[in-house]
């Protein structure tokens, strides 16, 4: 079977455990504001290889999968609008005694949902926003669409990060993050890791050769101290929630 790629990044570090190869699938449904990457967003965009192809560029680096507990990072693009593709991927790569990682923002087929999951050993789970009147401004879909994929989150008990890109003047203050806890309470105990990501503006151009409207134009880059404080109270009112919840 033949998915659609965008790129491939053999050396990774910032996309789940250890060191890993990163397979960006082409084509997402989201518009996020944010963007770093708006020429992965077409879903006939970047070109075709076959699964094979790729798990043989995978083995190659699984001696420094081994020594560092790492592995290979499936993202996009919205990696769940291949399912297919992704399953069919997923699967070989395990075979192999290779840790699977999905990065994905939980929109796509929800019928290929228990699949993909049956064969991903951890999700990092991109939560855009809270609210759904500004989830629809900022990324461009209902917040709603998300739903099916937590809920298969819940049904498989996947090990779980969250992430969640913070923009200045959207969600940089506490009450977001209180608002934002709300959301992840309900699959906090197989969360392993919460990451606060400071919107960066380095994809701007990418927009300016597109011929694409950057619409965050002017917003100042989220400062990383101030990111990292919020991600600290985030944590800590969650810790606070579920030991109410305990309790109760």
């Amino acid at each position: 079977m033949k998915g659609r790629i965008h790129s491939i990044e053999t050396m990774g570090l910032l996309d789940g455990p250890g060191i890993r190869t990163v397979v960006f699938l082409q084509g997402c449904p989201l518009r996020c504001q944010y963007c770093h990457n708006p020429d992965s967003q077409r879903v006939n965009g970047g070109h075709e290889m076959d699964s094979e192809e790729i798990l043989n560029i995978v083995k190659r680096f699984k001696p420094y999968f081994k020594r560092s507990k790492g592995g290979v990072t499936v993202s996009g693009g919205e990696p769940l609008i291949q399912g297919d593709f992704l399953i069919e991927l997923l699967q070989k790569i395990q075979r192999e005694g290779i840790c699977t990682v999905v990065d994905t923002s939980g929109f796509g087929d929800k019928s290929k949902y228990d699949e993909i999951l049956k064969y991903t050993d951890l999700v990092l789970l991109d939560l855009k926003h809270f609210d759904p009147k500004e989830h629809m401004k900022l990324v461009k879909r209902p917040i709603n669409m998300q739903e099916d994929f937590i809920k298969a989150l819940l049904r498989n008990e996947t090990r779980l990060w969250i992430r969640h890109v913070m923009v200045p003047g959207w969600t940089d203050n506490e009450e977001s993050m209180k608002q934002l806890a709300k959301r992840i309470l309900p699959l906090y105990d197989r969360v392993e890791k919460i990451e606060i990501l400071p919107y960066m503006t380095f994809g701007e151009g990418k927009y300016d050769e597109l011929g694409m409207e950057y619409e965050l134009k002017g917003v100042d880059p989220m400062d990383k101290s101030r990111a990292k404080e919020l991600e600290n109270f985030l944590i800590e009112y969650l810790e606070n929630q579920r030991n109410i919840k305990r309790v109760v």
